[in-house]
């Protein structure tokens, strides 16, 4: 049976893969927003929030790439007609990643303040820091729990249950948010930051409950891991040992872009804050299409159907580019409003206007980028992932950070040098996968 990749297929896909992908980043994003509107000491915590979002955004990525993995075994069985062959994957796959997100919490509580020292966090937004962090990653074992559901529901091409369960969690989250952090005069004291942490655990909770209601009801894949493990666990666990690493070299590009904004003072911090979780909602927007990507590319990789591949990606380039140039006009058209949602202070506002046009300008860059990374997922590649993330971070960004740096470009050598590095990232993918999938496509 033909796989369909028309527009209206994969809008069918990507549209509600697009509204879950942004769950992630509207929880941060409503935490920034919120926090920077509070009475006291706003601008230290919303920098506090910032740095806590970079670390926790570590490590959803590096141990979420349980979503890549598990989408692309199981759309590659769909495609191959075989599905029954590894229903008891995921639920494996769960149980070990919950199990080391359980002792990542035990790890990180003892030593919080000495990890934020090293994104050059000190006084009040250590403080700060430290508190929101306490109580936010509480959530994690949660939070990948429902990315892990989330794998299993894309593989069996399924994006809309998934945009539900995102939906409910955002929605309680920006409802919290609001009550918590600013409080209800006569029945709940105002929280501030410690609020917006309570409001993102809440909201992860319900989250994965709701993940694991729509699993059981709506699909034959159980929740109750089994044993023996499943002969795809080694396929499975080498995918995930490849993402750790690629998400790694992506990680110390967050890392350094945030130790480097801090360095620079409170209102610097607050303004990349703001500017790179607009930059992951961007991101989070394209992941629709990129999922888009995973999950046909599996399924025709799955079924040998190399010439549907071709077809696929050419479309994905074209609406990718689209969406690119859709958000940088958006952002342009708002681009002093936009500003003003996260925050009243002129300074941060000034710093913040002087560097938001850059990501406006790299949209089209990252949505080619993102989109074949998707593609690249889909077909298990994950290796040549990791190379090229090596590669985008070590030889193209860091050096030119460290150049533009040492210029005095400050949050412009950040932005600037994250252009560079989507470039490095997207150009690659884009030559290898032609180079593999065009000669299979004629041959086919």
């Amino acid at each position: 049976m033909s796989t369909n990749i028309s527009l209206k297929h994969i809008n069918k896909l990507a549209i509600p893969a697009l509204i879950s992908g942004v769950s992630e980043p509207i929880l941060s994003l409503t935490d920034a927003a919120i926090v920077g509107n509070i009475q006291v000491n706003a601008t230290e915590s919303l920098a506090a929030v910032g740095i806590v979002t970079t670390f926790i955004s570590m490590l959803i990525w590096v141990l979420g790439q349980t979503r890549s993995a598990i989408s692309s075994i199981v759309s590659q069985y769909v495609g191959a007609n075989k599905l029954d062959k590894i229903k008891n994957l995921p639920a494996q796959a769960i149980f070990i990643i919950t199990s080391l997100s359980i002792l990542i919490i035990f790890g990180t509580y003892p030593i919080t303040k000495q990890i934020f020292k090293l994104y050059n966090a000190s006084d009040l937004i250590l403080d700060y820091s430290v508190v929101y962090y306490k109580i936010r990653v509480l959530g994690f074992p949660f939070t990948l729990f429902t990315i892990a559901v989330f794998g299993a529901f894309r593989g069996l091409q399924n994006t809309f249950h998934p945009m539900i369960i995102a939906i409910i969690g955002a929605t309680s989250n920006i409802i919290l948010d609001v009550i918590l952090v600013y409080g209800i005069d006569g029945y709940v004291k105002p929280m501030n930051i410690e609020g917006a942490a309570y409001a993102s655990v809440i909201a992860q909770i319900l989250m994965a409950c709701f993940s694991a209601f729509y699993l059981l009801k709506k699909t034959s894949i159980p929740l109750k891991p089994s044993f023996p493990f499943n002969p795809e666990i080694k396929r499975f666990i080498l995918m995930i040992l490849n993402l750790f690493v690629r998400t790694i070299a992506l990680n110390v590009t967050l890392y350094f872009a945030s130790a480097y904004a801090t360095s620079y003072g409170a209102e610097y911090i607050a303004a990349y804050t703001i500017a790179i979780n607009l930059w992951f909602l961007g991101a989070f927007i394209v992941d629709g299409y990129a999922s888009a990507g995973n999950i046909l590319s599996g399924k025709l990789f799955g079924a040998k159907d190399y010439k549907a591949l071709i077809t696929l990606s050419n479309k994905l380039i074209k609406y990718g580019v689209i969406i690119g140039v859709i958000l940088a006009v958006i952002g342009a058209l708002f681009y002093y409003p936009i500003g003003r949602i996260f925050t009243k202070e002129p300074l941060v506002l000034k710093v913040f206007y002087n560097i938001f046009w850059i990501v406006l300008v790299m949209q089209p860059l990252c949505t080619l980028a993102f989109i074949f990374d998707g593609i690249f997922k889909g077909l298990g590649k994950m290796k040549y992932l990791r190379n090229v993330l090596l590669f985008s971070t070590f030889l193209v960004f860091i050096p030119i950070l460290f150049w533009l740096d040492s210029l005095d470009y400050q949050l412009h050598a950040i932005f600037i040098a994250i252009t560079f590095w989507i470039i490095a990232r997207g150009v690659p993918l884009i030559i290898k996968f032609r180079k593999i999938f065009i000669p299979l496509a004629q041959n086919n």
